[in-house]
C-alpha cells in the first residue's frame, strides 16, 4: 500500500485540525510539517477549495472553521471505552447536522460501538465517520470474532446464515442481562443504507426497497465486524418514526411488532418446503405480538412448510399475528389452505 501523500495527511486531521487552531492554522501546518508558511499555506488553500475548510474574516487575519466536507476517524481500545464518552468528545463537536439526523447518528453511533464492546471479544475498534454536501457516513470495524460467528457459538445455531436471519428478526442477544436484542434492528431501519459485513458474510437493508439482502463474499471480512452507516443530510426520518412502526405508541412502546424477510429463510437456490424449514424460521416469534412476512421474491412454497407455519404454529400460539404480505398467486393459495382447518 502506498504510503499517504501530505496532503491526504492533512485531509485525515483537518476537521480536527481546523477546530484547535482556527486562527494559527497556517503556522500550526508549517510547524507539523516543517515547511514554510508559504509551502503550507498553499495546503490551505487546495484544502478550502475542496471544501474542507471554510474562510472568514480579513485577508490578513483569516479565521478557518470546518467546511461542508468532515471528516474524523479514531482508533480506539476496548479496554474501559464508553461509547457516549467517544461520540460526545470525539465526533459529535465537529459535524454540522440537523437535530434528527444527529439523533438517528449517535444512536447507531453508541449502539454499534456498544456492541463491539460488549459482543466482539475484540482488542480494538475503528470509528470513521464523514459529512459531505449530501450524506453522513460511519463505518465502525472490530477486530474480534465477528458478529455471525458470535451469535452461531452463543445460541448453538446449526449455520451462520441462520444467525444473520435471527438478526433480521430483531430482540436477537445473547446477553440478555446486558441487552434487549433492538439495537440492530432499529438502528439497519433508521439509516438510508445499512449494512454489516463479517465472517465473509454481509446483511444489508435499504430504505428505498426496505428489504433485508444476504451476500456471501469469500474472503471479505474473515474476522471482525465491520458496520457500514450512510443517512442523507435532509433526511426527515426521525428515530421516534422507527420506533412507531414496530410498537403500538402512544399506548404501548414495547417492540411488538416485527418484519421478517422470507428469502433469508432459505439458504442458496432451496425451495420453502419442510417443516424444518418452518421450524428454523418461526424461531422467537413468540417474543413478538404481530409478524410481517415478506413473501417478497418467493414465488411458492411447499404444502408442509405452509401448514407448519400457519397452522401449527398458529394454533399454538394464539397470542402472535401472523400477517403475510407481498404473496404470489401460489404462496396465497398455500396459506389459504393451512388457515382452511382453523376457521372451523
Amino acid at each position: 500500500m502506498a504510503k499517504p501523500s501530505r496532503f491526504e495527511e492533512l485531509v485525515r486531521t483537518v476537521t480536527r485540525d481546523v477546530v484547535a487552531h482556527p486562527r494559527d492554522l497556517t503556522r500550526h501546518y508549517a510547524d507539523r510539517l516543517n515547511i514554510s508558511r508559504v509551502a503550507a499555506n498553499k495546503y490551505i488553500q487546495r484544502l478550502e477549495s475542496e471544501g474542507w475548510i471554510a474562510r472568514s474574516g480579513p485577508s490578513t487575519h483569516p479565521v478557518f472553521s470546518p467546511g461542508y466536507k468532515r471528516r474524523v476517524s479514531h482508533l480506539y481500545s476496548l479496554a474501559g471505552l464508553e461509547e457516549d464518552v467517544a461520540w460526545g468528545r470525539d465526533f459529535r463537536p465537529y459535524f454540522s447536522l440537523s437535530g434528527n439526523v444527529q439523533n438517528i447518528a449517535s444512536h447507531g453511533f453508541t449502539e454499534m460501538v456498544n456492541n463491539a464492546i460488549d459482543h466482539s471479544g475484540g482488542n480494538s475498534v475503528f470509528v470513521w465517520m464523514s459529512q459531505d454536501e449530501k450524506h453522513l457516513r460511519i463505518i465502525i470495524s472490530d477486530d474480534g470474532v465477528g458478529i455471525f460467528a458470535k451469535i452461531t457459538s452463543e445460541l448453538g445455531l446449526a449455520d451462520m446464515r441462520q444467525a444473520l436471519f435471527e438478526l433480521s428478526k430483531g430482540k436477537l442477544t445473547t446477553d440478555p442481562s446486558k441487552h434487549t436484542g433492538e439495537g440492530v434492528f432499529f438502528t439497519s431501519r433508521m439509516f438510508d443504507d445499512f449494512e454489516i459485513a463479517a465472517n465473509e458474510l454481509t446483511f444489508s437493508h435499504d430504505d428505498v426497497s426496505q428489504h433485508d439482502l444476504l451476500a456471501e463474499e469469500k474472503g471479505v471480512f474473515p474476522k471482525g465486524t465491520a458496520v457500514f452507516m450512510n443517512i442523507s443530510l435532509d433526511s426527515a426520518r426521525t428515530a421516534a418514526d422507527i420506533y412507531a412502526q414496530f410498537t403500538n405508541a402512544p399506548d404501548d412502546f414495547d417492540f411488538s411488532k416485527t418484519i421478517v424477510p422470507m428469502r433469508l429463510a432459505k439458504y442458496g437456490d432451496e425451495q420453502l418446503v419442510s417443516r424444518s424449514q418452518a421450524k428454523r424460521l418461526i424461531a422467537r416469534f413468540d417474543r413478538f405480538r404481530m409478524v410481517i412476512l415478506d413473501f417478497s421474491d418467493i414465488k411458492e412454497v411447499g404444502q408442509a412448510f405452509a401448514d407448519e407455519l400457519f397452522r401449527v404454529y398458529g394454533n399454538a400460539h394464539p397470542g402472535v399475528e401472523l400477517v403475510p404480505t407481498n404473496m404470489t398467486e401460489q404462496v396465497e393459495r398455500m396459506w389459504l389452505r393451512a388457515m382452511a382447518p382453523r376457521a372451523h
